[in-house]
């Protein structure tokens, strides 16, 4: 994995933008895109998007996504550009960081965590710490 940056399209989304993107669903090959950014495995990206590895694999790239796959797989971009804003740009850098555990994360890795919106949460608070300097 090297250095790299989001796609231009695929910046922050605002928290209405989310919502109707969600209501629309999202496009299969978003999330193999989102996934290839960050180093996550089919199993992992999966696990995230509260889907069966079986019920992901199914999905053309073309297929929308459930409104709730959806809102998870825009939750993760938004959070994984955060991170790549943390640590400027060092794709390598962020997947060495979710995998690993995290005192402020009660020990886990920041994937771990990922699997519900309170996790998004802490997950991105301690990014937030990290960015301002404050070490917990």
């Amino acid at each position: 994995m090297t250095n790299s940056t989001f796609p231009p399209q695929t910046t922050i989304y605002a928290p209405y933008d989310v919502i109707n993107k969600s209501r629309q669903g999202v496009l299969r090959f978003e999330a193999d895109q989102v996934a290839d950014l960050a180093g996550l495995t089919d199993k992992e990206m999966a696990r995230i998007l509260n889907m069966s590895d079986r019920n992901l694999h199914r999905l053309k790239p073309n297929e929308r996504m459930s409104r709730d796959a959806s809102e998870r797989l825009l939750l993760l971009t938004n959070l994984l550009r955060h991170e790549l804003d943390v640590f400027d740009e060092d794709a390598e850098t962020l997947a060495e960081w979710l995998r690993s555990p995290i005192r402020e994360l009660n020990s886990q890795s920041p994937i771990q965590l990922l699997d519900t919106a309170t996790g998004f949460g802490l997950v991105n608070d301690v990014l937030g710490r990290i960015e301002h300097g404050i070490v917990g």
